[in-house]
């Protein structure tokens, strides 16, 4: 029988903060879990690793040179931006991600989103508390335009499962839509289709961001992707807050030549006090919570561990670093 494998959790606060146990990753090694680490400690805490889970945390080609033992990396989210891939593969360490995992959650919360920056349903309950529809004195009441979305456009960047989600849902919503993608998909029925970026930011009524972080795509929404966009548009973000120059959208808020944005993610989490999107007009900026809903966290925790078994029997799954055999 093979030793069980030492297993070290970097950062499990946010994915299991009392209410998801790590049962089935405890299952399969000695099991250490830290709430979060700070880059001084991450040597240290992995330094007798053969498995470590990380969600943000970052693990340089230098951190992981210092991990003799290390042997897999499983990354708790879809996104795996923390690992320096090519420093994994020249030592053999796979790397696997658990993408989907959340894709119902997020989608879900896109449209709650942009219903919110529509309809502004808190905003209004609020101002009835307030005493605001009694003094009006009219039988109907409202301060915010209120917005319909059958016949407008939502444009989806980027078209994994989220974006594809994302698109079904503004279609049951009497939506078109329009994507970009590197690679377009088999379109869905119904008004919808693939464009180039600049066209699709010109015609969108609503843009909604669902690509990965990368190297070629830093801060790629600026002043002049922003600058094609209709008046009374509307922005969303709940990929990463790196694909947005903050500064230019802040500006472009400001101005009035947008109707509204909802983040979920910023470049810096949580935000520094003085962040222009804080003072912006009409954004909705909440702490990056798309993706927690119980159920997609309890998945996530269920395919982590898949993910490992996977590796232990030789086999692993979900791999991002899929050249680490070559350079093994």
């Amino acid at each position: 029988m093979k030793p069980r494998p030492n297993i070290v959790v970097l950062d499990g606060a946010v994915l299991n903060p009392g209410d998801n146990p790590w049962d089935e990753i405890a299952a399969l090694g000695s099991l250490t879990v830290h709430d979060r680490t700070p880059p001084e400690l991450t040597l240290e805490r992995g330094q007798d690793a053969e498995v470590i889970f990380t969600n943000k945390t970052r693990l340089t080609a230098e951190i992981l040179a210092g991990l003799p033992r290390l042997g897999f990396i499983g990354v708790l989210a879809t996104g795996y931006d923390v690992v320096d891939l090519a420093g994994a593969g020249s030592r053999g360490i796979p790397v696997s991600n658990v993408p989907g995992y959340g894709t119902e959650s997020v989608a879900q919360f896109v449209m709650a989103q942009l219903l919110t920056l529509c309809r502004q349903p808190g905003l209004h309950d609020r101002l009835v508390r307030e005493g605001e529809w009694t003094r009006s004195g009219e039988y109907s009441f409202w301060t915010t335009p209120q917005v319909e979305l059958a016949g407008l456009t939502m444009g989806v960047v980027g078209f994994g499962s989220i974006g594809r989600r994302v698109g079904e849902l503004a279609l049951a919503l009497g939506m078109g839509v329009l994507a970009h993608c590197p690679r377009p998909k088999e379109p869905l029925a119904g008004r919808f289709s693939f464009a180039p970026l600049r066209e699709l930011f010109a015609q969108a009524d609503v843009i909604s961001l669902h690509c990965p972080l990368t190297s070629d795509n830093q801060a790629f929404v600026n002043r002049d992707l922003l600058g094609l966009m209709k008046p009374g548009g509307f922005f969303l973000n709940t990929a990463r807050g790196g694909l947005v120059n903050e500064a230019d959208l802040a500006e472009a808020l400001n101005a009035g030549n947008l109707a509204g944005a909802a983040l979920d993610v910023l470049t810096v989490e949580p935000p520094v006090p003085d962040h222009p999107l804080l003072s912006a007009k009409n954004c909705l900026l909440t702490p990056h919570m798309a993706w927690a809903s119980l159920t997609a966290r309890k998945r996530l925790t269920a395919m982590a561990a898949d993910n490992l078994r996977g590796f232990l029997a030789g086999a692993p799954k979900n791999v991002v670093n899929a050249g680490y055999l070559k350079t093994a």
